[in-house]
């Protein structure tokens, strides 16, 4: 890494209705937490189905990791954040959500992206 003090927000908005562009956002989410990058992963729309359990594992896409395990790997060494709204309208809460994944809203989410250092990606 270039700049170790950096942090990636990676925000998906697609769920299964656009697959590829899902497993491309959470690939590189998933990438960069394993080269030791600070990583921020914010699941908006339909992505927000990817962090309750048993969902990402129903996405199936050819030549492609599995999303639940791209998922884990980013809530493993980074950050993995559901929109609150998105969550509301889809009557979820942290405790429908996989163990760590937090809700919060778009001031969080407007605090990440405008940190010194940050750089987001949006999918």
């Amino acid at each position: 890494m270039s700049d170790p003090g950096a942090r990636l927000v990676v925000k998906c908005t697609s769920g299964a209705e656009a697959a590829e562009r899902l497993n491309q956002a959470l690939t590189v989410a998933a990438t960069a937490a394993a080269s030791g990058a600070d990583v921020s992963l914010w699941l908006t729309g339909e992505a927000t189905w990817i962090a309750v359990p048993g969902r990402a594992e129903a996405v199936e896409l050819p030549h492609s990791a599995p999303l639940g395990d791209l998922r884990d790997a980013v809530l493993a060494a980074g950050h993995v954040t559901v929109c609150g709204q998105c969550a509301a309208r889809r009557e979820l809460t942290e405790a429908d959500l996989v163990p760590g994944v937090v809700i919060r809203g778009a001031a969080a989410f407007v605090e990440e992206v405008l940190a010194e250092g940050a750089r987001a990606l949006v999918y």
